[in-house]
């Protein structure tokens, strides 16, 4: 399954980077690095917490990141 992180800087300066296919995954930081780091880690636990709780089967994934503004 592949997953983007899409981010873009708001108004106030701040990042913000969300998984949209992982409702709830979302980080809003100070910078662009922080933001994706932290989507990709969250992303990476809600998958992990599926498999343990048997909601998923195990399965390859590619991340990707995609900026949405400029």
């Amino acid at each position: 399954m592949n997953y983007n992180i899409e981010y873009e800087r708001e108004e106030d300066g701040r990042w913000l980077a969300e998984v949209n296919e992982l409702p709830g995954v979302l980080a809003y930081v100070k910078t662009s690095e922080e933001a994706m780091a932290k989507a990709e880690v969250l992303a990476l636990r809600v998958l992990a917490e599926r498999l343990d709780l048997g909601e998923r089967k195990p399965e390859p994934i590619t991340v990707t990141f995609e900026q949405i503004s400029g």
